[in-house]
């Protein structure tokens, strides 16, 4: 039975219902506690709906009972990033690593793991250090900076300057470029020939993970932090011919200046969605200004509505208004009876006219003929 509903549960999480597979995998681990698969899997249907607490118990659990299980480190170390956690995240990916020692996604979250660490030593070094603007000091007030400090200042440069990446002039396997909507971002991978089972994709909160490994060859991968956050339960990918297609749903209407992050680009510009679909395209005329149609066709029908009538054009009005709001029976009264009395007659009761002919009915001083073919 648990072995059933652990199969229920990953059909569940690749149709992308991530709440059902959660709680089928809870169902399966009552049959089989012991089971790490089932922690590890849980793991990573939590950090699809962003559960990252719930997703590290998971994975700590799973550790617990297979500590030599690679994904359920990895999942640990995804969803401490997540958490902010990037220490703990290091640890976790490291350990993963040995045990993995091909899978190159533990080195990308490593240097991401670094580069975070290092952007924390940094601040916590300008934080530290005094001002440079001129005061009077004693030098008892320099000897306040005890060993301590001092060591922390060190050893958070050292962390930062240690973390700044290598120019390096090897170019990337695949060539990648990306075009935005107001609601999402397209981004493209130029990547020939590839087959799907051999693509992996992977949605964050902020971060894209892309693995493309083909036989004999070497991996190729591709893991930005993103410059704006995204739906990961929206998001979609495409394996074509020619690339592989990725659609990331915008979580904010903001621009995005790039595709991935940067400190130094601080200033987004927000899209007003709702409204960009919405508006009429405008077109150039001649025209010296714009009508509103629907105001006019309104208008008229309010002033057939109100207009006075004289004469016939009063009695056809009423006549139609007569029509219109007949039923069935009515409207065969008042067609046979007109018709046969030659316009000279018009009854609204069908038991009355239905059964026998209408006779005409000149008006006083006329005489009724009848037109020959």
């Amino acid at each position: 039975m648990g072995t059933q509903l652990a199969a229920k549960a990953k059909d569940a999480f690749l149709d992308d219902d991530f709440q059902l597979a959660i709680d089928l995998y809870a169902q399966a681990i009552a049959f089989n506690p012991d089971d790490a698969d089932l922690y590890a899997d849980r793991a990573q249907a939590r950090l699809k709906l962003a559960n990252f607490t719930e997703a590290v118990a998971d994975a700590n659990k799973a550790i617990e009972l297979d500590a030599s299980m690679a994904k359920a480190y990895l999942r640990k170390g995804i969803a401490c990033i997540k958490c902010g956690e990037y220490r703990n995240a290091k640890v976790s990916l490291e350990k993963g690593a040995s045990l993995a020692q091909k899978d190159s996604r533990f080195t990308k979250l490593i240097e991401e793991c670094d580069q975070r660490i290092a952007e924390e030593a940094n601040d916590a070094a300008e934080s530290l250090t005094p001002d440079a603007s001129p005061t009077t000091t004693t030098a008892s007030t320099a000897c306040e900076l005890s060993d301590a400090a001092i060591g922390t200042l060190e050893e958070a440069k050292k962390a930062f300057d240690m973390s700044r990446p290598m120019s390096t002039s090897v170019r990337p396997k695949y060539r990648h470029e990306y075009y935005q909507k107001p609601e999402e971002v397209v981004v493209t991978i130029f990547a020939k020939g590839i087959p799907a089972n051999n693509v992996a994709v992977e949605f964050g909160e902020q971060i894209l993970s892309v693995t493309i490994d083909v036989p004999g060859e070497d991996a190729y991968n591709f893991q930005p932090r993103l410059f704006g956050k995204i739906v990961p339960e929206k998001c979609r990918y495409d394996v074509l011919s020619t690339k592989v297609e990725i659609r990331l749903v915008k979580a904010e209407g903001i621009n995005w200046s790039s595709l991935e992050y940067s400190k130094e680009i601080a200033v987004t510009q927000k899209v007003n969605v709702s409204s960009v679909g919405s508006q009429r395209p405008a077109y150039p005329s001649s025209m010296p200004r714009k009508k509103d149609w629907d105001k006019l066709v309104a208008l008229v029908k309010k002033e057939e509505k109100e207009e006075k009538l004289d004469g016939d054009a009063a009695v056809n009005k009423l006549f139609r208004e007569i029509y219109q709001n007949a039923d069935e029976d009515m409207r065969r009264a008042m067609s046979k009876s007109f018709i046969e009395s030659n316009g000279t007659a018009l009854s609204t009761d069908w038991k009355e006219v239905g059964s026998k002919k209408v006779e005409g009915s000149p008006p006083e001083g006329m005489e009724m003929k009848k037109w020959e073919y």
